[in-house]
């Protein structure tokens, strides 16, 4: 209990904060729904229990993916995280299927009249302010994953260039807090549209539109996160890592390379040619200098290198990209 405890401790701090804000949220929300009957209303409070649901889960995977390899799980257990999330995406698309559905009904037979506007108005006030907050704080933990600098006020655009190289769960809080914050504007927009023009369908198209957004995030998220469970290779950083060994003189050529993704962190295989003439304990020394040079790189956790005899063929194509 006391290792899971300290587990916790390093958790994905964007997560645990996004859950306890839709918690917050969705209660308000699911009040406001209560007094007023506001189908948008019925959509944002759905919206904000699926993702607080989520980022609950995705913030325990975190922290639980950083626990040690045992000797019955060698290979440690970085890739929980992408099972947690995918396992918690299918909570978002049950409540986006709800959300569809509530939408159409609404949709065909609206609502005569708005009821509790005010109520509605403040409530999604509320929530696009807290859901900007926790999205700015998922971009700064984008950019400061990737090691890149900027936390003002233009982290949000400046992190969607580096969001595919975010870890799984700062990624999905980015991706279904952007989700969060349109909804409420969305919400805000079509209850006020619909009370001065007595248009009450826009409120159930908006219901739709924002559980379509829903569904969006789902279809995204399992499929970075399948291919996380099932083992993918990072070729930007593999990439990088092939340039600096193939940069050690006594390297001749590299048989095999493999970076993998392991949840947040990446393992690496590596096989490498060298003169048959050096001795073992020198090809020892560059081993150990060469592992120390690559745990080194970002997110490398484990490194197993092998050495094979040079064949006098260069076959490794030599690539000059590195990550940013």
């Amino acid at each position: 209990m006391k290792e899971i405890f300290t587990l916790l401790k390093d958790g994905n701090k964007p997560s645990l904060l996004a859950a306890f804000v839709n918690t917050f949220l969705g209660i308000i929300k699911g009040i406001a729904f209560f007094f007023t009957g506001n189908v948008a209303m019925f959509a944002e409070m759905m919206h904000s229990l699926g993702d607080a649901a989520n980022q609950f889960f995705v913030y325990i995977g975190s922290a639980l993916s950083k626990k040690a390899p045992t000797p019955q799980f060698p290979n440690g257990f970085g890739r929980l995280i992408n099972l947690v999330c995918l396992g918690a995406v299918l909570i978002v698309g049950i409540l986006s299927y709800e959300t569809v559905k509530e939408g159409w009904h609404h949709f065909i037979s609206p609502a005569t009249e708005s009821n509790g506007m005010f109520i509605a108005l403040g409530v999604l006030a509320i929530g696009i302010v807290l859901e900007l907050a926790v999205l700015h704080k998922a971009a700064k933990e984008v950019l400061h994953e990737v090691g890149i600098g900027g936390g003002g006020f233009t982290a949000i655009p400046k992190s969607i260039k580096y969001l595919k190289r975010a870890k799984p769960a700062t990624k999905l809080v980015w991706m279904e807090d952007l989700v969060a914050t349109s909804g409420n504007a969305l919400a805000f927009s079509a209850i006020l549209i619909a009370h001065f023009t007595g248009f009450y369908r826009l409120e159930g198209l908006v219901s739709m539109l924002i559980g379509l957004m829903m569904f969006y995030v789902v279809g995204r998220v399992f499929l970075d996160n399948a291919k996380g469970v099932i083992g993918e290779t990072d070729q930007e950083m593999l990439n990088h890592i092939a340039h600096i060994v193939m940069e050690e003189p006594n390297v001749k050529d590299i048989v095999r390379l493999e970076v993998i993704k392991e949840g947040e962190f990446l393992h690496v295989e590596l096989v490498v040619e060298a003169d048959p003439k050096l001795s073992l304990a020198y090809l020892d020394d560059v081993r150990d200098y060469l592992t120390h040079l690559i745990l080194s790189q970002k997110g490398v956790t484990e490194v197993v290198i092998l050495f094979d005899e040079d064949d006098g063929h260069l076959n490794w194509q030599h690539v000059d990209e590195k990550p940013e």
